[in-house]
């Protein structure tokens, strides 16, 4: 079979990582999907079987890559990527889809990049571990978010160790500096209907470059983001609270309630009412 299984990750108010989505997949010969492009970072770990992935470099360059169990590759943010199961050995892989504030920085410490996108391990390094972490992801889908969280952590630490083309870890910068300062900006007001340009504004910035930095180090557009971050608050008091939808509405920041159920519709893919009727806590 070639259908994928796969879980979409509930809640997305985790800052420094945070699932998207994840799952495995058995191909049949040739199996192939793009040309496509992803709005976060995925990675896919190789399984078992051979496959061949043919990626865009900076420079618009098409590189094709041939890959086997034990492997895996890297899909950057907008990155146009196909990839292409081996007619005689199809591959299975296991993939996770996730951004956040160290997501950058631990994949950059792993030395994948937007121009070398392969993991080949290391002999004698922590590859079991990375294994273990990720397949617990993939088998535990309803397990609780701090603990899918934390084997992320897990399986991208043992991913930067493991990696032929590591790096040395590099201290913390500026860059990172105004990013938590923007994270903790949103937490504090987010209620208020805040904008991009309040939180440039804020920083001092220019909406233009502040948008860039954000999106190199977090995978994200800052306006995604602040969606987002509205939309995972609203999930949890959706979840916790008897509060209505129209009242849940407003207190995220969102005078409209109309914008609000589009915005939901966009993130979670169906309507606020559909979503707390099948994720209400009894």
């Amino acid at each position: 079979m070639s259908v994928p299984e796969g879980h979409i990750f509930p809640i997305n108010t985790f800052v420094d990582l945070t699932i998207v989505q994840f799952g495995h997949q058995h191909c049949h010969s040739l199996h192939s999907y793009g040309p496509a492009l992803r709005n976060y970072f995925l990675f896919h770990y190789i399984r078992s079987g051979k496959g061949e992935l043919q990626s865009k470099n900076k420079e618009g360059q098409l590189k094709t890559y041939h890959l086997e169990a034990g492997q895996g590759f890297l899909i950057w943010p907008h990155q146009e990527n196909t990839y292409i199961a081996d007619k005689n050995r199809p591959w299975n892989y296991h993939w996770v889809e996730f951004y956040g504030l160290k997501a950058s920085e631990i994949l950059e410490q792993a030395g994948l990049s937007y121009n070398q996108p392969i993991f080949t391990p290391e002999p004698g390094t922590k590859v079991t571990e990375m294994e273990n972490a990720l397949t617990h992801i993939i088998e535990n889908g309803k397990a609780p978010n701090f603990e899918l969280i934390g084997h992320l952590f897990i399986f991208l630490s043992a991913l930067a160790e493991s990696n032929i083309h590591r790096r040395q870890r590099a201290g913390v910068g500026l860059r990172e500096y105004y990013i938590r300062e923007i994270i903790s900006y949103i937490e504090a007001y987010y209620q208020e209907g805040i904008t991009v340009s309040d939180i440039a504004e804020f920083c001092n910035m220019d909406k233009s470059h502040l948008g860039k930095i954000f999106k190199r180090i977090m995978g994200i557009n800052l306006r995604d983001f602040l969606v987002q971050f509205r939309i995972g608050k609203a999930c949890e008091l959706m979840q916790n609270s008897h509060k209505s939808i129209n009242e849940i509405s407003a207190m995220v920041g969102y005078s409209n309630m109309f914008n609000f159920s589009r915005a939901f519709k966009t993130v979670r893919g169906e309507s606020p009412r559909t979503w707390r009727d099948k994720n209400k806590l009894r």
